[in-house]
């Protein structure tokens, strides 16, 4: 199977992330090699799982054998990416580059000549849902009469994007600032129809974040919300659905969240009831100072805090009537502390006979490097579902999966799901889940890790003399 010429448009090209994204795409590319205080670098896709993580397919005899997925689904060359966006700041990617302060300095020497030709395009702009000390980097937005033709806007340079470098298809994904929730209305953001009249209706409760998912669906393209606001409000879900669009959500999960998921489930597996988490941290990068205003906090407060519920209801041994835990989340802008975000994490418990056990982790962070390849993942990965199509049993017509792709929660804080489907945020379900979809895809066994073939003597026996008379035939 080919894989198609594949675009990408991020929201928010300009800041670290994209900027961090680009630069390591460019990297891997063209093979650049730098140094620092270690010594020469060589660039990798090291936090990947499409790119740097395997499965296993099944035993050679009893040694287990595992690929890397990109060898089992034929994903998208992430070398072969183009990269485009729109960002409200208008300096080209060389100089974000540096602004962000992410890279080496060496890396960012070498990646200007190729950066600094990448302009970002002119990008929507509402700042009402934004940080207001954000409003010195506007300088790059668009100033249209209304919303509706913001939306044409960014419809118009999704095409021209793909029609210029001549590409088979593209998809589009916020890493741009934290928005405030938008306050979903009834008749605003309930339905497709009355979400597109609002739009037109140039109504305050819309925000930029649905501009852009509006223009991608409408434009076919799939849409990733990698921020924890409330973008995919149910009137885009339905837009969605009526023009068989992916959309994805929300908000990358990268480094504490993950951990934190990955924890709750080793908690509650053990049978050990969790009583409180509380979570510090501190960042100095533009998502900390946004972060800073009260309103675009709550967004991102609601993201993490919601992480771990769905695991906890699972053991109703534990939690037999509802779930009450205290779970605080504390951020806070330290502007020196730059990308190498700083988290601290208490976890404590009930143990045997109502005993205490405290749990404190000290965890950096560094949040673009972290983030790069999970929007690299999130892009191959929803490229990959719009190639995959089935059909189950006597079914005539073959079909793709349901609209909201919540099957690429692994890669997201807060995974959205359609009313039908159950949440899942454990970090190991997550990760099995999509694994064995691609197995079954590939026409390979699901691992369900019984190992029942080097458990059970029967069946080594029935084995043993299965060979045996295979032997035999062939004699």
């Amino acid at each position: 199977m080919k894989a198609p010429k594949t675009g990408v448009m991020l929201v928010g090209w300009g800041g670290n992330n994209g900027t961090t994204f680009t630069g390591g795409i460019l990297a891997n590319k063209h093979n650049i090699t730098w140094h620092n205080k270690k010594g020469e670098q060589t660039p990798n896709y090291y936090g990947s799982i499409t790119q740097a993580s395997t499965t296993k397919i099944g035993c050679r005899g009893t040694e287990e054998v595992y690929l890397p997925l990109n060898k089992i689904m034929p994903f998208v060359d992430p070398n072969e990416l183009v990269i485009g966006g729109w960002d409200i700041s208008n300096m080209n990617l060389a100089q974000a580059m540096r602004r962000a302060e992410v890279l080496d300095y060496n890396l960012i020497e070498k990646l200007t000549p190729y950066m600094e030709k990448m302009v970002p395009l002119k990008a929507v702009y509402y700042k009402d849902f934004i940080a207001a000390n954000q409003e010195t980097r506007a300088d790059n937005i668009l100033n249209n009469a209304n919303k509706m033709e913001d939306v044409e806007q960014i419809r118009k340079d999704i095409r021209e994007f793909k029609k210029a470098n001549d590409l088979d298809k593209v998809v589009i994904l916020w890493t741009a600032n934290t928005e405030r929730f938008c306050k979903v209305e009834a008749g605003v953001h309930d339905t497709a129809e009355n979400l597109m009249k609002a739009v037109e209706n140039n109504h305050p409760e819309v925000s930029s974040s649905t501009i852009y998912a509006i223009a991608s669906i409408l434009e076919n393209t799939t849409y990733i919300n990698g921020s924890p606001q409330n973008t995919l409000v149910p009137g885009v879900i339905e837009l969605a659905k009526k023009n068989d669009v992916f959309i994805v959500g929300d908000d990358f999960k990268s480094g504490q969240t993950k951990i934190k998921t990955a924890l709750a489930d080793f908690f509650i597996n053990a049978g050990i009831k969790q009583e409180s988490v509380v979570s510090y941290n501190h960042l100095g990068n533009n998502d900390g100072r946004n972060l800073s205003s009260e309103a675009q906090f709550k967004s991102k407060e609601i993201s993490k805090k919601s992480c771990i519920d769905d695991i906890l209801a699972s053991n109703k041994v534990l939690f037999p009537h509802s779930i009450k835990i205290d779970h605080e989340i504390i951020i806070k802008y330290v502007p020196f502390t730059g990308d190498s975000k700083k988290a601290i994490d208490e976890y404590m418990s009930s143990i045997f006979l109502n005993g205490n056990h405290t749990l404190v982790l000290y965890n950096v962070c560094e949040d673009s490097l972290l983030a790069a390849p999970i929007i690299l993942d999130l892009i191959l990965i929803a490229e990959m579902f719009e190639r995959i199509w089935y059909k189950i049993g006597d079914q005539k017509e073959f079909t793709r999966f349901n609209k909201v792709l919540s099957t690429l929660g692994y890669l997201c804080k807060a995974p959205l799901t359609d009313v039908d489907c159950p949440l899942v945020n454990s970090l190991g379900r997550q990760k099995e889940g999509l694994n064995n979809i691609f197995k079954a895809c590939a026409g390979l066994h699901c691992d369900d890790n019984t190992l029942l073939e080097f458990k059970c003597p029967v069946q080594k026996q029935n084995d043993s003399k299965q060979t045996q008379e295979n032997q035999q035939v062939s004699a």
